[in-house]
């Protein structure tokens, strides 16, 4: 009997979920699905610079599994520009990360919402407004100090 298949973690979708090369019309391409999970591992060791072993841990993978998966995104990725294909995010066995970090930059207090609640106002302490997403989740590399999208915190 196969083993069941576990789902991953992911911290957010994309904005987009379809891309396509410019000026050719769609009924000239052949579409690529990319999974969720494939996307994740893209953004986590390509754009986030991860090494598979921390990248599998945010997504709660083995690192052999996280190394099948960005195998088979990057070749799909491959695929859709050499080939001129469009590219589908879509599907994969996933959960999503359901909360988002906040943190006042003048009374330094961070709080957390879930996701799909907008943005908050002002802080629930002191009411300044002057708050922004928690630099952990917005992407800031630890030593490179570049930036990436829906950095999720080590835990």
């Amino acid at each position: 009997m196969a083993r069941p298949f576990k789902s991953r973690r992911i911290c957010c979708a994309p904005e987009s979920n379809y891309f396509k090369p410019a000026g050719v019309p769609m009924s000239a391409l052949e579409e690529i699905s990319l999974t969720m999970d494939e996307f994740e591992a893209l953004r986590l060791a390509d754009l986030e610079g991860l090494y598979h072993e921390s990248a599998a841990q945010e997504m709660s993978v083995s690192r052999q599994t996280f190394g099948n998966i960005i195998a088979s995104a990057r070749k799909k990725m491959a695929d859709c520009i050499v080939n001129t294909r469009a590219i589908k995010i879509e599907g994969g066995i996933y959960t999503m990360d359901s909360m988002r970090t906040f943190v006042c930059l003048k009374c330094k207090h961070e709080w957390q919402v879930p996701f799909g609640t907008g943005r908050p106002d002002k802080c629930p302490e002191c009411e300044s407004r002057n708050i922004h997403r928690s630099p952990k989740e917005r992407g800031y590399a630890h030593m490179a100090g570049g930036r990436g999208k829906c950095r999720r915190r080590s835990s």
